[in-house]
């Protein structure tokens, strides 16, 4: 079993920035391609960001593309999303999320993915 824990969500004006960390727990953390969703009220659990276990590989959602930038540290077992730009469309509880035995180069959806952090909400003020 893999815990996933989300960090760094917080109040910020439009314009600014945030970097939210995700830690997992396990060994086999390297393997795992991993990803950031997030959930506004209202509205449906929307894939962010990805990234493959060497960090070579990166995918974004076009309403974040340039502003968003995902990475991951696999030696601190920690992936990270620095949020650029930040804008009131942005609010929602971002999720960080880990696909075990990845054979695509791309996960979007979420059923693709096997383990969930709490969530960190993220609120921009305009």
């Amino acid at each position: 079993q893999v815990q996933l824990v989300e960090s760094g969500g917080g109040l910020v004006q439009a314009g600014g920035s945030l970097r939210l960390a995700c830690a997992a727990s396990g060994r086999t953390f390297v393997s795992y391609y991993m990803g950031w969703f997030r959930q506004a009220p209202g509205k449906e659990r929307e894939f962010v960001a990805g990234i493959n276990w060497s960090g070579g590989t990166t995918y974004y959602a076009d309403s974040v593309k340039g502003r968003f930038t995902i990475s991951r540290d696999n030696a601190k077992n920690t992936v990270y999303l620095q949020m650029n730009s930040l804008n009131p469309e942005d609010t929602a509880v971002y999720y960080c999320a880990a696909k075990r035995f990845p054979r695509a180069t791309i996960y979007v959806r979420a059923d693709d993915y096997d383990y969930w952090g709490q969530g960190t909400q993220v609120t921009v003020s305009s």
